[in-house]
């Protein structure tokens, strides 16, 4: 074996912080086609612009085909999606008279730049002529290009994180055409909620009693039961997934915190590669009440089947603690490390 820093770099086996990839130099694959889908959807819908003509806004995405990834070859980071959109539009006219159209996207890829995607804007068959297509094919049109560019940076900055992990000496990953892995999310959070909703409403407290519920969940992951299991106790793979600093004492008793601390707890029981069992609490739940939270290990052949029963939650939590769980501990890890990417 090369020692280190000698040899061939394909072959140096670093001390690496995912302690499988040697030298980033494995093909690794992250498909994002739901997670793009939503955006485009989120990004487009929001396209509204306003002149002496009228008012113009796209009120329908009425076509959404193709698909998108990120993957890591030998150390490189390489971004594909392959898109055509179509989607529909309204105009109103100072007077208050409403004209219909349409807009087709037929060539949004990595290959292109914002401005050399084809957008081509009309008004649907049968419509009147209107000062309003003019319009919408202008200010409406930049509209459009503009939240495309901004889904073109996001797929490059939100799915490349996590792709190459730091070697031994922490040095920065490498960038390929101008794609580079990201820093972590300092503070979600703050942007939106530790479940990314909004803030939970605050419990009892006050030491009273208040109900309790439990929540079942179930998840198949397209990886092994080791890996999985590495995925919920190494501080540098929860910090990836949950995009915030973390801490992580993996031992019974040993106690960690996620999100800046709105999750929090400690360990009760590890058995590699089948069981966690930990006392789980979000920050405005009643003072020091903890839920009880196993996490179930199955060993399905390539994929691991993952059970999670959540004892405790009170009531009032219920949904946003069953939704949280889905979102920003599966989705995240689905997304982060390519264990299969889609959620629905």
């Amino acid at each position: 074996m090369a020692k280190w820093g000698e040899g061939d770099p394909r072959w140096i086996v670093e001390e690496r912080a995912d302690a499988t990839n040697v030298n980033n130099w494995h093909w690794t694959e992250r498909d994002v086609t739901h997670w793009s889908e939503m955006l485009l959807k989120e990004l487009l819908l929001a396209v509204k612009v306003e002149g002496a003509q009228g008012v113009c806004e796209v009120t329908e995405v009425t076509r959404i085909e193709g698909e998108a990834s990120c993957n890591n070859r030998k150390g490189k980071l390489i971004v594909f999606y392959e898109w055509d959109i179509g989607l529909a539009w309204k105009g109103t006219s100072k007077t208050g008279v409403k004209y219909n159209g349409i807009v087709n996207i037929p060539n949004l890829s990595e290959e292109n730049d914002v401005d050399d995607i084809d957008v081509s804007v009309s008004l649907k068959s049968g419509e009147p002529d209107t000062d309003l297509l003019q319009l919408m094919r202008t200010a409406g049109e930049a509209g459009i290009r503009k939240a495309l560019a901004a889904y073109m940076s996001k797929v490059k900055s939100e799915f490349t994180q996590g792709m190459i992990l730091p070697a031994k000496d922490g040095a920065p990953a490498e960038k390929d055409n101008g794609v580079q892995a990201p820093k972590l999310k300092l503070d979600p959070v703050k942007k939106q909620g530790a479940y990314g909703g909004g803030s939970i409403p605050k419990g009892p407290g006050n030491g009273g009693k208040f109900e309790t519920c439990r929540v079942n969940l179930s998840e198949t992951f397209t990886t092994s039961p080791m890996d999985l299991f590495q995925v919920f106790v190494r501080q540098e793979l929860v910090q990836a997934f949950t995009r915030a600093p973390a801490e992580v004492d993996p031992k019974p008793g040993g106690k960690f915190s996620l999100l800046n601390g709105n999750v929090s707890g400690y360990y009760v029981q590890l058995v590699p590669n089948e069981r966690i069992v930990m006392k789980w609490r979000y920050r405005t739940w009643p003072a020091e009440h903890h839920a009880d939270v196993t996490l179930v290990l199955t060993d399905k052949g390539v994929e691991t089947e993952l059970a999670l029963c959540c004892e405790g939650v009170p009531t009032n939590e219920e949904e946003l603690t069953r939704d949280g769980w889905r979102r920003y501990y599966f989705e995240g890890i689905k997304l982060t490390f390519g264990y299969g990417a889609r959620l629905y």
